[in-house]
């Protein structure tokens, strides 16, 4: 038989058309979940998107129909779908959840549809920790919603990206000092590489670093250069920084712990290339505490700001102080700034704009939902190229995780694709101190 879920608020939240991801099961919506969507559905950021289309395409399933005991049909080898009126905890459990809050009342439905259901599987779908273990506690089967979670072993994957492999000496010398400063992808391996694979090969003690070019079929050198004053200081950051001016790589990803050097980098690259691109856009992702809207933070617009694009601001006085203050270089970045050529906000009010000929960075993505990456790349125009960075182990978002953040999703979906190049930074080159501190504490 059909197996029952029965779906918390923050699962539609995250994906507003989960329901269609159950195939043939049926859904149970409870009705404080409805209370709960209604309190999302004015504002602009990406809860309050998911929480109205959610609520439009409920409107449209019941249009001229009533749910009824049944529910409606889904649609075409899918299940059907209801929403259950509040119903209260069985006696027994009475004393064990006083608190008459929206969580209890989700999970008294839940167990309720259970007893009205013995004979099929009952489970509660909710991405709420606490709200699992509560139902595990009641002997209630709760689990994750698991769509857009990548498997471990894919995420070990995104960190072991870069292929240390040994070779004759006269072919790496062919590659690092030859003509044309490529070899054939055949000389090192008997499977074609998948599309920019990167390459560590030992000459002599030193490091010769290649990738695999899919225009070019060969294994091309990547050299060491430098963007505005920064140069790379490990592997990674030179496979970074090559990624992040290569105009043939539009869609980049950089993952690493604190210190590693991912925004610097992409901010670099971008001051570097700014001939290039009529804008440059630096933008993270507002996570406030306590689930307070910005709004409630004192001061005019820019000071409600300042909190949020103050470690992008950070990053550019690292890069400014590379120059003497008054030098061309320095006048130039304070005039971008003047002339919002180089516009750092919030990604809130980036939301709905077209991104043409723009080099867009994504700082702290690891707190980005998979559709809120898929919302943003998808307004890329022509000649734009993005940049996404952050650390998927320090997420501040309650319902994402290392496997269901959007950037591993982003690194799970693009590797493969010529135009998309993942970098896992392994070093912290901030301060000695950082470094140690990371590894220890």
């Amino acid at each position: 038989m059909a197996k029952i879920f029965i779906l918390d608020t923050n699962i539609i939240l995250h994906d507003h058309n989960a329901i269609r991801s159950f195939q043939d099961n049926d859904l149970v919506i409870p009705i404080a979940v409805i209370e709960e969507l209604d309190k999302f559905k004015k504002g602009n950021d990406a809860l309050s998107f998911n929480a109205r289309a959610f609520m439009r395409d409920i409107n449209k399933l019941t249009d001229k129909r009533e749910f009824g005991p049944e529910g409606i049909s889904l649609g075409k080898r899918l299940g059907r779908i209801k929403i259950e009126p509040n119903h209260p905890f069985a006696p027994e459990f009475a004393d064990l959840f006083r608190d008459d809050t929206q969580d209890h009342r989700i999970l008294s439905t839940a167990m309720w549809v259970r007893e009205q259901n013995p004979n099929r599987f009952v489970a509660l779908v909710t991405k709420d920790i606490n709200l699992r273990l509560k139902a595990k506690a009641a002997g209630m089967p709760a689990q994750d919603y698991l769509k857009d979670r990548v498997e471990d072993e894919t995420l070990y994957d995104l960190e072991r990206e870069v292929l240390t492999e040994e070779a004759d000496p006269q072919v790496i010398q062919q590659l690092a000092y030859g003509q044309d400063n490529s070899i054939d992808w055949q000389e090192i391996s008997r499977k074609e590489p998948r599309a920019n694979q990167m390459y560590k090969f030992d000459l002599g003690g030193t490091t010769i670093l290649g990738r695999y070019d899919t225009k070019k079929n060969r294994i091309v050198l990547v050299r060491s250069k430098e963007a505005y004053g920064i140069r790379p200081r490990n592997d990674e950051q030179r496979f970074a920084l090559d990624a992040c001016l290569n105009p043939e790589i539009p869609l980049v990803s950089l993952t690493g712990g604190a210190g590693t050097g991912k925004t610097l980098i992409a901010l670099a690259a971008a001051l570097e290339q700014e001939k290039d691109f009529d804008q440059i856009i630096l933008s993270r992702p507002t996570v406030v505490l306590g689930g307070q809207d910005i709004g409630f933070l004192p001061g005019d617009q820019k000071s409600k700001m300042s909190p949020y694009v103050q470690p992008l601001m950070d990053n550019l006085d690292v890069i400014k102080r590379c120059f003497r203050p008054g030098s061309k270089q320095a006048l130039k970045i304070e005039a971008m700034l003047k002339e919002e050529k180089l516009l750092i906000s919030p990604l809130a009010y980036i939301r709905g704009r077209s991104l043409g000929n723009v080099y867009f960075i994504v700082d702290e993505a690891q707190n980005l939902t998979p559709h809120e990456v898929k919302t943003i790349i998808t307004r890329a125009g022509e000649g734009t190229k993005m940049v996404f960075t952050g650390d998927i182990f320090q997420i501040d978002q309650p319902y994402l995780d290392q496997w269901s953040n959007g950037l591993t999703h982003l690194g799970e979906k693009m590797t493969g694709q010529a135009l998309f190049q993942h970098i896992f930074l392994r070093k912290g080159e901030r301060s000695e101190l950082s470094d140690i501190a990371a590894k220890l504490l």
